[in-house]
């Protein structure tokens, strides 16, 4: 029943009606190159400028999280400093074509393993993770038709900093984004930061 529920927010009339993109890798190759300085050449990211890597996170997740950097749904908040770094370089994509290409090529990108930085409990995570499993999946793959990303290839860091935003309001308050209002609470079911990184060491255990 609580599934369903979140189905019927999100306005979905069926699981199976989602459509992976059609972007041209080749060209997203070329839009990419603005990406790398943070994001790396092969998507692994940098702890070091808080950017996330993008190898292994799907087409049509990146193509919504541009979609909200660009309108200003996502990195406006004035205390979202890394959010708003990202919010000019999706500018920099002239159109929704633009971000299906540049998400075609990191879907190419070859995935990588990623490490453990912080001390976190990967069995009091699991317990923990049981909020999460209904939209993100026992193994940390997501949901399409949920419109909840893989988190698996995520690092503890970067799976820590944006649970805190979601938990201080910083990201998932904008009237239109919808994902992120769900996300919200459940970030409140965490109580201070060593959870979260229980969480993160349990997610980064399904690897």
């Amino acid at each position: 029943m609580k599934y369903l529920s979140i189905v019927s927010i999100l306005g979905l009339a069926t699981l199976n009606s989602f459509v992976l993109t059609a972007g041209d890798a080749a060209k997203g190759q070329q839009y990419y190159a603005v990406c790398m300085a943070c994001h790396g050449f092969n998507g692994e990211g940098n702890p070091v400028t808080q950017s996330p890597p993008l190898a292994g996170q799907e087409d049509w997740y990146v193509i919504s999280q541009l979609k909200k950097f660009k309108e200003g749904i996502r990195g406006a908040d004035p205390k979202d400093l890394t959010g708003m770094t990202m919010r000019p370089m999706s500018m920099t994509l002239p159109d929704e074509k633009a971000m299906e290409d540049v998400a075609a090529h990191i879907l190419k990108l070859p995935k990588l393993k990623v490490k453990t930085t912080l001390n976190g409990d990967v069995e009091k995570g699991k317990v923990l993770y049981n909020t999460c499993l209904a939209c993100h999946g026992p193994g940390a793959q997501g949901n399409p038709a949920l419109k909840a990303p893989s988190i698996k290839q995520l690092p503890d860091w970067y799976i820590v900093n944006q649970l805190k935003k979601f938990k201080e309001g910083i990201r998932g308050t904008h009237a239109k984004d919808m994902e992120g209002m769900l996300m919200r609470p459940m970030s409140m079911t965490l109580v201070d930061e060593k959870a979260m990184a229980d969480v993160a060491a349990y997610i980064n255990s399904l690897q």
